[in-house]
């Protein structure tokens, strides 16, 4: 990849790499549906993690419910009922992981088995 040389505003330069990026992601809604399915994806791999009580997995499910509250402030203004219905869900799920500690099972021995 070539790379450009830039005179003048660094300020310009960072908002034209932002129209470019924005008008790749604005123009190509085949990426769109890409990046909804792979994140669809990491979510679907994170619950299933969860359920088997890896503590990396909480961790992920508490960091993306925090995002999704975050994010869903910004919805209030459009659709404030299911804006609110999510963020409560975003806090109920926080808590749930927060406070969830598994029990976990002790591995069967030779001995054990016998």
């Amino acid at each position: 990849m070539a790379q450009t040389q830039t005179s003048g505003s660094p300020f310009a330069h960072g908002v034209a790499v932002f129209a470019g990026v924005m008008l790749i992601i604005a123009f190509d809604l085949t990426a769109w549906g890409w990046i909804h399915l792979l994140i669809g994806v990491g979510l679907a791999v994170t619950g299933i993690f969860v359920l088997r009580g890896q503590t990396w997995a909480r961790v992920v499910g508490m960091v993306l419910a925090g995002i999704s509250a975050l994010l869903n402030f910004f919805w209030l203004p459009q659709a404030p009922w299911w804006a609110l219905l999510l963020i409560a869900i975003d806090i109920l799920v926080i808590w749930a992981l927060a406070s969830w500690r598994p029990v976990t099972q002790p591995q069967a021995t030779r001995q054990d088995a016998a």
